[in-house]
């Protein structure tokens, strides 16, 4: 049994589980007085289970080369955009640069392409990183536990997979061409990665693909699955919102600001350990009133292109017309590089968000994890062995 069974009970039958149940009615819609006490619980139990710290990461892209056509997705196959997949030295040198600026914990983020991303490539990316960075996480094409294996031997301790939409028609009809249409497949992408050894696994969907109540209550029962099967590993959710980006797809299912804060609320209250990830997707504005409600990690000073931070691989751009590379008839002669996956909206430096932080009361984290904690005997999902069980505050 996996997920996909759990899953398809829902959409047939209706069928929620008690904790689910309760989920459901938090999301339904609410008085601003409502909303109001459901935000001053939220940031009352994010306190009590992670302090007053906030995890800060970096996403270092590999490459913007893909196989699949995703129409929201600006790496999408049929985009005529500037491609590039980094050599191991560029990645080296990136990861360098991000860690002058402080960080520790990096998520390698790569389309999903196995003529150029393959071959041990990953591997040796996250070899040639993690004597520096000690917190190496992927965001990648899914995997068969085997591989995922190899990701974690070679020392990435942390898997990031966005399911995208829960809702299996709508899913079929943004993803139309390559592997990424098996939507089974990528659902049971956070299975093989706790089978593999993944620390810390990583869901979330994409907020504009589908009603995002609907997306919601089937991402909460995903991560309630998860806690019951896979408890020994940690676990984070995210919820990006759709961005400008290349492909120019319009969301045909918005979700507000209120919505958005009444569902980081909702998600805290159901789930008080979970970690909730933000990244520089949404304004700064919106950025810093959510700090205090929920979120335990955040992202700043984002590039979504390969060589963003460092201009690397800018003399190597191309593009690629069904599957093979087509040189440029002319070098952009701007200076600019490969493109980028998503538009991002908080442009703001590490060292300001750091900053902000320490003046909101934050304690910001760089780095919280080191591999000698293994090496002493530790669990690799945590400091118990006991299960934990799920209960509604």
């Amino acid at each position: 049994m996996s997920f996909v069974d759990t899953l398809n009970r829902m959409d047939r039958d209706g069928w929620r589980s008690p904790l689910m149940g309760r989920f459901e009615r938090l999301i339904a819609p609410k008085s601003p007085a409502e909303l109001e006490s459901m935000a001053t619980q939220s940031a009352m139990l994010t306190r009590r289970n992670f302090g007053k710290t906030m995890r800060l990461f970096a996403p270092l892209y590999l490459s913007n080369e893909c196989v699949n056509n995703c129409q929201y997705c600006g790496f999408s196959r049929d985009n005529p955009i500037f491609r590039v997949t980094l050599t191991i030295d560029q990645v080296v040198r990136e990861a360098r640069h991000l860690a002058d600026q402080g960080f520790r914990h990096i998520l390698l983020v790569a389309g999903e392409h196995p003529k150029f991303v393959s071959n041990g490539y990953l591997e040796a990316c996250i070899a040639a990183i993690r004597d520096f960075i000690p917190t190496v996480a992927i965001e990648v094409g899914p995997m068969e536990a085997p591989e995922y294996v190899r990701m974690v031997e070679s020392g990435a301790e942390g898997l990031v997979v966005y399911q995208e939409t829960y809702h299996r028609e709508a899913y079929a009809a943004y993803h139309t061409a390559g592997p990424k249409k098996n939507f089974d497949w990528r659902l049971e992408c956070p299975e093989r990665a706790y089978e593999a050894g993944f620390r810390r696994i990583g869901v979330g969907a994409l907020m504009g693909l589908a009603d995002w109540r609907f997306e919601a209550l089937r991402l909460a029962a995903h991560l309630e699955y998860l806690y019951r099967h896979g408890w020994k590993a940690t676990y984070t959710v995210s919820l990006p919102r759709l961005r400008p980006a290349a492909g120019e797809f319009e969301p045909k299912h918005a979700i507000s600001d209120p919505e958005f804060v009444q569902l980081i609320c909702a998600l805290r209250l159901t789930f008080p350990q979970v970690g909730f990830v933000l990244s520089t997707r949404e304004s700064a504005a919106l950025r810093d009133a959510l700090f205090p409600l929920g979120v335990t990690s955040i992202s700043a000073g984002s590039h979504t292109e390969p060589g963003g931070y460092t201009g690397e691989g800018s003399d190597d751009l191309h593009l690629t017309v069904r599957g093979r590379r087509v040189e440029l008839e002319e070098k952009p002669d701007c200076g600019g590089g490969a493109t980028g996956q998503f538009d991002i909206a908080d442009e703001r430096s590490p060292a300001e968000i750091a900053l902000l932080l320490r003046q909101m009361g934050f304690d910001p984290v760089w780095k919280d994890w080191d591999p000698a904690i293994l090496d002493a005997g530790a669990l690799p999902g945590g400091i118990t062995d006991e299960e934990p069980v799920l209960q509604p505050c």
